[in-house]
């Protein structure tokens, strides 16, 4: 395996800023940045008002814009101070970063996309790290190992689920007709998945007694389906809270993840020396 260039001092002391919040320029440029990315989603949000737009629509943009040089800046300063650029370009938190900014710059050829930036929400995530809300994010690791160990199970029950709808909007299909509104079988499903999960939007209702009980028996069976990926989920939760454990704030220099024990000497997704 090739050796890793190592840091430069420039690198350390920007990786220290950046990705760490225990020194003090650290905490305040990650409180600088929740106040930003907090900032420019109100900008966006409101900005999707006419009346608000009609008139400080310039304004907005410009200030739009500014956050997404900022961000831009950031952006590529997180890639410039880790060993392993396309390591953190690839995880969660890289992906977010990149979503974060590319709004704006489609926005240029396909006007309105602009308003996704909203994703920059998501960045608000690394709030926990900065306060150092370490139970918040061993917390955070049980739930994402429970969903995961539960991904099976929860697939094989939509897929029941999907079968189920198909089924039965059919039968409505051929129960009810065009005549009532069940125009075809798409539609029909629609109808299905709409009732099964107890939304109700009322567009399209039976009218035949049959038609009804049939119904009927499908928003019984909804209220039934509801509690299976609940329990599927809860069981999963408590079996992965007994094998959480304590985690640290601490981002490693190579390839920026986070989560690691509190007391781990390396990186457990790039085994490099944290």
């Amino acid at each position: 395996m090739p050796q890793l260039p190592a840091q430069r001092p420039w690198q350390k002391r920007l990786h220290e800023i950046i990705y760490e919040a225990d020194t003090p320029a650290g905490k305040y440029f990650d409180i600088g940045l929740i106040i930003s990315i907090i900032a420019s989603v109100i900008i966006v949000m409101i900005d999707s008002v006419a009346s608000i737009h009609a008139e400080y629509g310039l304004l907005l943009f410009s200030l739009e814009w500014l956050f997404t040089v900022i961000f831009t800046i950031e952006y590529v300063l997180r890639l410039l101070c880790v060993k392993s650029p396309w390591l953190y370009a690839r995880s969660f938190f890289g992906l977010v970063d990149l979503l974060a900014i590319l709004p704006s710059f489609i926005g240029l050829f396909f006007p309105g996309t602009q308003y996704l930036l909203s994703v920059r929400i998501l960045r608000l995530l690394r709030i926990f790290r900065v306060l150092k809300l370490a139970n918040y994010l061993s917390e955070a690791q049980t739930l994402r190992q429970a969903l995961r160990a539960s991904s099976r199970k929860i697939s094989v029950f939509l897929l029941a689920v999907f079968a189920m709808v198909v089924i039965l909007g059919s039968i409505m299909y051929l129960i009810e007709g065009p005549e009532h509104g069940f125009t075809n079988i798409p539609t029909s499903v629609y109808w299905a998945i709409v009732t099964l999960t107890t939304v109700g939007y009322g567009d399209i209702a039976p009218m035949t007694a049959l038609g009804k009980i049939v119904a009927s028996l499908i928003m019984i069976i909804g209220y039934g389906i509801i509690a299976v990926p609940t329990g599927i989920v809860t069981v999963e939760l408590s079996q992965a809270q007994k094998r959480s454990h304590k985690v640290s704030t601490q981002a490693c220099p190579n390839c920026s993840a986070e989560g690691h024990d509190a007391d781990a000497g390396y990186c457990k997704y790039c085994g490099h020396k944290l």
